[in-house]
């Protein structure tokens, strides 16, 4: 008979966070392993966003933020026997072990302009032990391996892709956004590398016959630096809003439009493909890895392309049919299920080292 899987710790201080795409893959990943194996989320202190986790959540401590993951949790963890910690959201406990960490992305290096000071100083600091002291090390993409090998200096066999995928909630059907035109989507926060000045310079000076709005979804977080992104009146900034409005945007998007300069991932892509909207997206970073040919590329660097690619994508009704159809197809490649049984495997890998040693 086979043994029952070892009990895992989580490090639970992606609930105290507004879900961006890191925290999304963080409460994906441990609602899924929950399913799989025994888990504990260890927590902060206070309100947490969306709890229901699937697994046993423990707040512990009085502090919280940085204070809390370098300092309570590592205390709270020795104290129970120093159990295997897993980290997913970037950051964790940088002198304890035994541990597997997540960075999900070295943005904050390759675009230092879209980071405040302190923020970048941060996670220059944090980052190199953290890897240092992890057993093993995840990340969303085969291009952020590659970053993160060659940027730290890590062996690249103690780097495992685990990718992310959609959420469950998002459905094709259901009501969609009536704007009363025709309309473009992009949903980001608009800091400097996601690159929104260029886009709405292309959709402003692009000759259109059917699409007529493009509307921006998205709010910077207070670590990044906006980009000067311009408004007019066929340019709509909609701020952050829940997914059911989002959904419903998705699907009465004519099209969705993802020119990032840089990206570990890239999850709204996705999640517009599952909404069945065709995708324009920026041939760069993990992109053409994560989307295949199911997108219209465009070099993101060159306004004129950006440009190009919008009016094709605008006249062409067969081209958005078909790249809808591999759209719909590529989004199945991923799932959270996958992915949290890979990371289960990298766990079991890790606690068998652990054993042998």
């Amino acid at each position: 008979m086979a043994s029952a899987p070892a009990p895992l710790i989580v490090n639970g201080r992606f609930l105290t966070h507004t879900p961006t795409g890191v925290q999304r893959f963080a409460r994906e990943i441990t609602r899924a392993l929950a399913q799989i194996r025994p888990l504990t989320v260890v927590a902060p202190p206070g309100e947490l966003i969306d709890p229901d986790m699937g697994a046993e959540i423990v707040q512990v401590g009085r502090r919280t933020g940085h204070g809390w993951e370098q300092l309570t949790l590592p205390r709270y963890l020795r104290r129970r026997g120093s159990p295997l910690l897993l980290g997913l959201a970037n950051t964790g406990p940088v002198l304890y072990r035994p541990q597997i960490a997540t960075v999900h992305d070295i943005i904050w290096a390759r675009h230092p302009q879209s980071f405040a000071r302190s923020f970048r100083l941060l996670y220059a600091l944090m980052t190199p032990p953290l890897l240092r002291r992890s057993a093993r090390v995840l990340t969303v993409s085969a291009f952020s391996a590659s970053e993160i090998s060659a940027h730290f200096g890590l062996a690249p066999d103690r780097v495992t892709v685990v990718s992310n995928a959609v959420s469950p909630a998002f459905r094709p059907d259901g009501p969609a956004h009536d704007e009363g035109v025709p309309y473009m989507l992009a949903v980001s926060s608009p800091n400097r590398h996601k690159n929104f000045d260029a886009l709405v310079a292309a959709f402003d000076d692009a000759r259109l016959a059917h699409i007529q709005r493009l509307l921006i979804v998205g709010e910077q977080a207070r670590a990044f630096h906006s980009s000067a992104t311009a408004t007019s009146t066929r340019t709509r900034a909609l701020g952050r809003i829940d997914d059911d409005e989002l959904m419903r945007l998705y699907r009465g998007a004519t099209a969705f439009a993802f020119p990032s300069l840089y990206e570990g991932f890239g999850i709204p892509p996705l999640e517009a493909q599952r909404m069945g909207t065709p995708v324009i997206a920026a041939r760069a970073s993990a992109l053409p890895e994560v989307l295949g040919d199911s997108a219209l590329w465009v070099d993101p660097h060159d306004v004129s392309d950006i440009r190009r690619g919008l009016e094709t994508i605008d006249r062409d009704p067969d081209l958005r049919a078909e790249l809808a159809r591999r759209g719909l197809e590529n989004e199945t490649r991923y799932s959270w299920e996958a992915s949290a049984q890979r990371v289960s495997e990298v766990v079991d890998n890790t606690l068998a080292a652990m054993s042998r040693r």
